[in-house]
């Protein structure tokens, strides 16, 4: 019999998040519980939710990689032809959102976005296996195709032609987008579903952060 979907839930743990254990600035401790995430052997710890929304308002979301991340922000790439990518030329800001259940957490991060370097992408691609560089070229990525032969076929054609070559040149459609986060909030489950939320907000190229505590 298939289980209730309503029956479902799980209990959380009375540890929780205290204020005055919290650094004055975000990135300390995303830094710390990135670090915990990776060392809990968890798959794809840099996996997160990017949810994004055209210039309509209408929303989409989607899981992608995070790659970099600094005091600058966080970057993901992509094809800058894809559907988030059209999504974020049209209305510049994003929600990331990372859920590591195995560890009772969650962040969600708030922000405009911006391109990353034409530089800082191309060393990236570069650092990329020949066959995921092969493969930025072989992907239209969001338009529809008739197959899956003809895409494969696409990649033989493109493995053909790079064979021989050391270097993939990275495609002028694909790169780095970075969010530039203004809102940052650190959810941990709690007993009883008075989970604990800590929100840092601070106004666009601002530098000093507020922390205030949310309602679950």
């Amino acid at each position: 019999m298939a289980k209730d979907v309503a029956d479902m839930r799980k209990e959380y743990s009375a540890k929780g998040l205290d204020e005055i254990d919290m650094p004055k600035e975000p990135m300390k401790l995303f830094q710390q519980w990135f670090d915990e995430a990776c060392s809990s052997k968890m798959h794809e710890p840099n996996a997160m939710c990017l949810s994004t929304a055209d210039g309509t308002g209408r929303p989409s979301a989607r899981i992608v990689l995070l790659k970099q991340f600094d005091d600058r922000g966080f970057v993901w790439y992509t094809n800058y032809e894809s559907r988030k990518s059209d999504d974020l030329t049209v209305n510049p800001n994003a929600c990331l959102t990372f859920w590591w259940g195995e560890l009772e957490r969650q962040i969600r991060i708030e922000g405009a976005v911006e391109k990353v370097s034409a530089q800082e992408s191309d060393v990236y691609f570069n650092s990329r296996p020949k066959g995921s560089q092969i493969g930025a070229w072989t992907s239209d990525q969001s338009r529809p195709v008739a197959d899956r032969t003809a895409l494969e076929d696409k990649e033989t054609t493109l493995k053909a032609k790079y064979e021989s070559q050391e270097v993939v040149q990275r495609p002028p459609h694909w790169g780095g987008w970075r969010i530039l986060p203004t809102y940052v909030e650190f959810w941990k489950g709690r007993q009883s579903r008075l989970h604990d939320r800590l929100a840092y907000t601070r106004e666009s190229g601002a530098k000093n952060w507020k922390m205030e505590r949310l309602q679950p």
